[in-house]
């Protein structure tokens, strides 16, 4: 899966602070372009993570099913 992430040079502590705009929230910071990209990396997996366990809870009424289109 790919991603669009925005990098940006921190003007105030320096380092580099990255954000993934497809996930909301999905934001991160590093002293390199090398140590941020490897953030932004894990917080990416990190906030798909707790997006799946919050879409496999489901309430017992919902059903899921597959539509061949």
């Amino acid at each position: 899966m790919k991603l669009k992430v925005v990098i940006r040079k921190d003007s105030l502590d320096g380092g580099y602070i990255a954000s993934c705009p497809a996930i909301p929230g999905c934001h991160t910071q590093g002293e390199t372009l090398t140590e941020v990209r490897r953030n932004i990396r894990e917080a990416i997996n990190l906030c798909l993570e707790v997006l799946n366990d919050k879409v496999s809870v489901k309430k017992p009424t919902e059903r899921i099913i597959e539509v061949a289109v």
